[in-house]
């Protein structure tokens, strides 16, 4: 359901994506995301672009139905479609910084465009059963519900498809979860300025642990595996940076995949 609050939440995200130079670049920035490697978010993109390749790496490669899951401008969309996939970019934000409507130009640059859809993880617009694969992207940790979430995701695959995670936060302890949401709760002036109240409003899951995984999915018959990534060196080596100086563990992304009962 749209209610005014999650629209003004949309509006003051979008705001704040595009303060932070997400879709400046234009098309030329649509074609090589992931591998972004001018800007201020070239950092960031070359650890997704890690994130990516491990998945291409494990999914089949023959054609998959395949639901992008918080798909953003629909930048994976894109890849797999060029790859021969069948995907469909879902997101509830539809605005032109880096929601669904900023990836209309990726319509010149494949056969036929995939479809986008405006739509909330827990009312997703399609049938049982009809995908072979849905993937959380940079997004389950953007769920209200993470139980809801993997369920109805689970709703749409067919048996023996899979859910994947990709490029969510996990802690292996929540306290340092936790310890990450105090620390964004107080920066959150500085970083969100006058739209900090709106942004920090959501009762959002915020960061994944292996057993709130496991424990949110075990109704649904759903098994976890874990795939390590091999991220850049300053990626890695932030553990032992943190213990060095006393301060709380970072997460990790990774890939994560279950089979669907």
């Amino acid at each position: 359901m749209t209610t005014p609050a999650s629209r003004q939440f949309r509006d003051a995200y979008a705001a704040h994506r595009a303060a932070e130079g997400r879709g400046a670049g234009g098309e030329a920035e649509l074609l090589a995301l992931p591998y972004l490697v001018e800007g201020p978010l070239a950092r960031a993109w070359r650890v997704r672009a890690r994130s990516y390749d491990a998945l291409v790496r494990w999914l089949p490669p023959s054609s998959r139905r395949i639901l992008d899951l918080g798909a953003g401008n629909g930048w994976l969309c894109y890849r797999l479609t060029r790859l021969g996939h069948r995907p469909t970019a879902v997101d509830v934000r539809t605005d032109t910084v880096d929601g669904l409507a900023a990836g209309a130009p990726y319509a010149n640059h494949v056969p036929t465009m995939f479809d986008r859809v405006a739509a909330t993880f827990a009312t997703l617009p399609f049938a049982d059963r009809s995908a072979h694969l849905a993937i959380f992207n940079a997004a389950l940790h953007y769920a209200d519900d993470l139980a809801c979430a993997l369920r109805e995701a689970a709703r749409v695959v067919r048996a023996g498809g899979h859910l994947v995670i990709l490029d969510s936060p996990c802690y292996e302890d929540a306290a340092d979860g936790e310890a990450m949401l105090r620390e964004k709760r107080a920066k959150g002036a500085a970083r969100f300025g006058a739209d900090a109240p709106v942004l920090l409003a959501p009762a959002y899951v915020e960061f994944l642990t292996p057993a709130r995984l496991a424990a949110a999915s075990e109704p649904h018959g759903l098994v976890w595996r874990r795939h390590r990534v091999r991220y850049p060196l300053w990626y890695e080596l932030r553990p032992w940076i943190a213990r060095w100086r006393g301060r709380r563990a970072p997460s990790r992304f990774d890939l994560w995949t279950a089979e669907v009962p």
